[in-house]
């Protein structure tokens, strides 16, 4: 799907910040007309699967090595979904048009929903959580430093008479395809949010507003140190013993 106003140039020029980049061995995704350039990290068919999906500024070869190795170690599976114009792939990034990549991706990972968790950071936070909605009997949901309400950050780039919008039609555009709230409260799954207090980018009122629509089992843990960028890095510990829990419940 595409949307005329939150795929407009002017969004997708001023939101997206596509990297282009190179790595060993990558999944691709067969999209129409253009392909994704994934990793897939296969460690057992019996294991569950997370698809994680990474932050605006970021690429799938910022997740090679530790964290791959890490999340293996834990006991599961990593696809590290990629954004089209993003690393390795083709194509040209837009808000709706990747929510169809979720599927594409989530298809190709060859594993049953009840075995996948959905894993968003930031941006990535859009897309696993439309996965939940699309999969509802999905194994759970990660959320880091997370939007709940993407209206808050499209604002911040673009008035909306440059998307040829008005207020009201884009306040419309996004209840229509990024309705956080929505989507959240409708998976049943177990959820896990995890935000810094002093995200410096996106307030954590957005985590509390994603725990509050999630439904039990649910868990928000609020990092004291690190901001939006620094979260994994400042709580490396926390971080991942929290990931390794939630994995183990599965």
């Amino acid at each position: 799907m595409t949307d005329p106003i939150l795929d407009h140039p002017a969004l997708t020029s001023r939101y997206f910040y596509p990297l282009r980049n190179r790595f060993d061995d990558p999944f691709y995704v067969q999209g129409e007309g253009f392909r994704l350039g994934c990793r897939y990290r296969r460690v057992s068919a019996d294991l569950p699967t997370i698809i994680h999906f990474h932050g605006n500024g970021e690429t799938v070869e910022d997740y090679l090595g530790d964290f791959e190795e890490r999340i293996a170690a834990m006991g599961a599976n990593l696809l590290l979904a990629e954004y089209r114009g993003y690393g390795m792939s083709d194509g040209e990034p837009g808000l709706t048009a990747m929510l169809d990549d979720v599927r594409l991706v989530t298809e190709a990972s060859g594993v049953a929903p009840e075995k996948i968790i959905f894993f968003g950071r930031s941006l990535g936070s859009l897309y696993a959580v439309h996965g939940v909605s699309l999969y509802p009997q999905a194994a759970g949901l990660i959320v880091e430093s997370g939007l709940a309400e993407p209206l808050e950050r499209i604002l911040v780039r673009v008035e909306p008479e440059e998307v040829g919008a008005t207020t009201a039609t884009l306040k419309e555009a996004v209840a229509r395809h990024l309705n956080q709230k929505e989507k959240i409260a409708s998976f049943g799954g177990r959820v896990l949010i995890m935000h810094a207090r002093n995200d410096d980018l996106v307030s954590v009122s957005h985590a509390e507003n994603i725990y509050r629509w999630a439904r039990e089992p649910k868990e928000l843990l609020i990092f004291e140190r690190g901001d939006h960028n620094t979260i994994m890095a400042a709580n490396a510990a926390l971080y991942f013993r929290a990931v390794e829990k939630f994995i183990g419940k599965g």
